[in-house]
């Protein structure tokens, strides 16, 4: 895999989401297109990630035998061009292997930019804003998943 197709899917590694302090309120709005349980699978369809975004801010994911916990923030609108910025920041790890076959490291955090699909079930996850550097798609699993 050629260094940056793997800096691209390493991405996979990087959940999308910030934990709000005990107490407080929801981080986001309940009809936030970000909330929701999503899923992306390698290329090569040898190994999948779901990630449970939840309101509160935290996501949940799993990845081959990786179990880890974000916290993140994201705008509440997309920008003129559609794109919604997230930071998200791991926040706790199984230290176990991910899909790739990596150790996720605790306290980093990643800002990325989330482009939904107009029907809401589908979004790609980019470096910047535009379409050229971005990993996905990310699918919504209905129904309860995980």
């Amino acid at each position: 895999m050629n260094k940056r197709l793997r800096r691209a899917v390493a991405m996979l590694a990087m959940p999308v989401v910030l934990m709000a302090p005990a107490g407080a309120a929801p981080a986001l709005r309940q009809s936030h297109p970000v909330i929701g349980t999503w899923q992306i699978t390698l290329p090569d369809g040898s190994c999948s990630e779901t990630y449970r975004i939840r309101a509160d801010g935290t996501t949940l994911v799993f990845s081959n035998e990786e179990v880890a916990e974000s916290t993140f923030a994201i705008s509440d609108q997309p920008d003129k061009q559609g794109f919604y910025k997230e930071v998200d920041t791991i926040v706790k790890d199984n230290g176990k292997r991910d899909c790739l076959g990596d150790v996720t490291k605790v306290g980093r955090a990643v800002t990325s930019y989330l482009l939904f699909h107009p029907s809401g079930d589908m979004f790609l996850m980019c470096v910047e804003r535009r379409t050229d550097k971005c990993i996905g798609p990310f699918v919504r699993i209905k129904g309860n998943a995980i």
